[in-house]
């Protein structure tokens, strides 16, 4: 049986009960540990740990015959003593961010004070940046010296920790084809990231629907709570990508609507210097190259003689489902064709008539 625990000592026991605001501990003795439940609660206050659980705990001391232990040192509790066993062994300690200074922030550690530098406060992400002055933050002592006089301290490193420990996890139950809930954290011009778990995804920009989207915030908005699908997952560089449109009908499952000849009326869904990507229905585009348009030429410039958005009525040329093509014909030219046609076939019916324009078609 245990005797005594040294202060600052780290034991890897098992969780025996949650009760109330205590987390009790198997510590090899005939009473069990106490950690103060709060340490496991989440911002909900829900507790994250029940029996059978292993956790890392740290001895700070007896308190009315009861065995106190923390999983994170700091607090009142924190004394020099224990702040040099944390250095050495490279346990977290608590601290709460003081005032900015230059090249970091003051942060204290119980009695003592210690130097954050910019670099080690926190994970670095574009928009992500937030003032950390006055928050109690877990640190990892990286310089102790002088006595305790001189301690440097990271929060970058607690938090890779975390991540790496996050990823770890969610490796071993996500993987290409998953369906996973997330919430949108940030939006960019090529996509969004998506908190799975505490692990940013990418949902590509292409990815959110087979309708095209031209700016991701019309779609989506931060905050936002998406369902995706698991498209890639390279968990060894922590690189995930998420699509939502999977999750969706794929209209080129069902094209009954469209056949070779029928003519539509669409919206030009873009303009591109060699013709009009017109939308024909919800996620299906086709082309109309420059060479079926009316008064252009290769040279012209067609972002000035149409718009996104505008109607544009078309004829359907050809389907070419295997790579999801599909060429227009403008619905007037294609009518004028037609009858133009027609007019030839009735020429070498008859044999009375002939036009200059025929014979062009007819070559």
């Amino acid at each position: 049986m245990r005797q005594q625990f040294e202060v600052g000592e780290a034991v890897k026991t098992t969780v025996v009960q949650v009760a109330g605001d205590t987390v009790f501990i198997d510590v090899g003795q005939k009473s069990e540990g106490c950690i103060d439940a709060a340490e496991f609660a989440d911002g909900d206050g829900n507790v994250g740990v029940q029996e059978g659980d292993t956790v890392t705990a740290y001895f700070v001391g007896s308190e009315r015959g009861e065995l106190r232990f923390t999983t994170r040192l700091g607090g009142a509790r924190a004394d020099g003593t224990m702040l040099e066993k944390a250095f050495k062994a490279g346990l977290p300690v608590e601290g709460t961010v003081g005032k900015e200074i230059k090249g970091g922030f003051e942060v204290r550690l119980g009695t003592a004070r210690a130097f954050c530098p910019h670099s080690q406060m926190g994970l670095r992400r574009d928009g992500e940046a937030q003032n950390p002055e006055g928050r109690t933050m877990a640190f990892i002592i990286t310089e102790y010296k002088n006595g305790g006089k001189d301690i440097v301290v990271s929060n970058r490193r607690i938090l890779e920790q975390e991540a790496r420990q996050r990823v770890t996890a969610l490796a071993q139950t996500v993987a290409v084809g998953t369906k996973v809930s997330g919430t949108v954290q940030s939006l960019q011009s090529y996509g969004a990231f998506i908190d799975i778990g505490g692990f940013r995804a990418l949902l590509p920009v292409s990815e959110i629907s087979h309708e095209r989207v031209d700016d991701v915030a019309d779609v989506l908005s931060v905050g936002q709570t998406v369902e995706a699908l698991v498209i890639k997952a390279d968990w060894q560089h922590e690189k995930v990508s998420l699509s939502m449109k999977a999750l969706e009908k794929d209209p080129w499952d069902d094209l009954s609507a469209l056949s070779v000849g029928a003519k539509i009326d669409g919206t030009i869904a873009r303009v591109a210097p060699f013709g009009l990507f017109v939308t024909l229905a919800k996620g299906i585009d086709g082309l109309v190259h420059i060479s079926a348009l009316e008064d252009v030429s290769a040279t012209t410039n067609l972002s000035k003689k149409f718009r996104p958005g505008d109607p544009f009525s078309v004829v359907v040329e050809k389907i070419d489902r295997e790579s999801r093509r599909i060429s227009l014909l403008p619905a007037a030219s294609a009518e004028q064709e037609q009858s133009a046609a027609t007019y030839i076939s009735r020429q070498n019916d008859d044999g009375e008539h002939y036009s200059p324009f025929a014979a062009l078609l007819k070559k």
